[in-house]
């Protein structure tokens, strides 16, 4: 398997960025909507720290993925894919990556404005990003919980058209995201035909 895209399938590096961010955003989505109903505890402490560490560790990865999508285009859409469809599946996939970079954000900003230290691992302290503040800690709080069900019903959204792909149109759309997965067939979107070149003499 090519570290780098081609035409027809993700390369090993874009499946390694999708599948472990994808890992990590479920357990900080199942870990947010648990942690705020516990008792206060030191587990519940311990939670959280893992909860900030893991999203700070989310924000990294992000950037790390946009950085090498500049090196590594997409594969092309796969044949016969109506163009609504492809519209909605790029839509879904870029609205994905502005929650995913803002989520972990807002989280820093709500942690900076309610004057908690911040750690990764226990082991970087990691700076302050805004001054403490009341009115800028409701908010944070407030973004922070809106994106994390926007994230949901995206993903949601997101796995409903991979299986979609695969078990009705039956084409190579999740397939070629698997880890290991190889496409079926090499066949893409057709691209647009050029205009043939006139012979028309003046």
């Amino acid at each position: 398997m090519s570290a780098k895209s081609d035409a027809t399938c993700w390369g090993s590096v874009a499946k390694l960025f999708h599948w472990t961010i994808a890992l990590f955003v479920i357990g900080l989505l199942v870990g947010g909507l648990t942690m705020t109903d516990m008792k206060v505890s030191p587990d519940k402490f311990k939670l959280y720290a893992l909860h900030k560490s893991i999203g700070i560790t989310v924000l990294v990865l992000m950037l790390l993925r946009f950085a090498w999508r500049g090196v590594d285009p997409r594969p092309k859409d796969v044949a016969g894919m109506a163009p609504i469809i492809a519209f909605a599946a790029h839509a879904v996939h870029r609205l994905l990556y502005v929650a995913l970079l803002a989520m972990p954000i807002s989280g820093w900003v709500y942690n900076s404005a309610s004057n908690f230290p911040l750690q990764w691992f226990g082991l970087v302290q990691l700076p302050a990003i805004v001054a403490p503040d009341k009115a800028l800690k409701a908010l944070a709080h407030e973004v922070h919980e809106v994106l994390a069900w926007t994230i949901i019903a995206l993903l949601l959204a997101h796995i409903a058209g991979a299986l979609k792909h695969h078990f009705i149109d039956r084409d190579d759309t999740l397939r070629r995201m698997l880890p290991f997965g190889r496409p079926r067939a090499d066949a893409v979107a057709p691209q647009p035909a050029s205009p043939p070149a006139s012979t028309d003499t003046p």
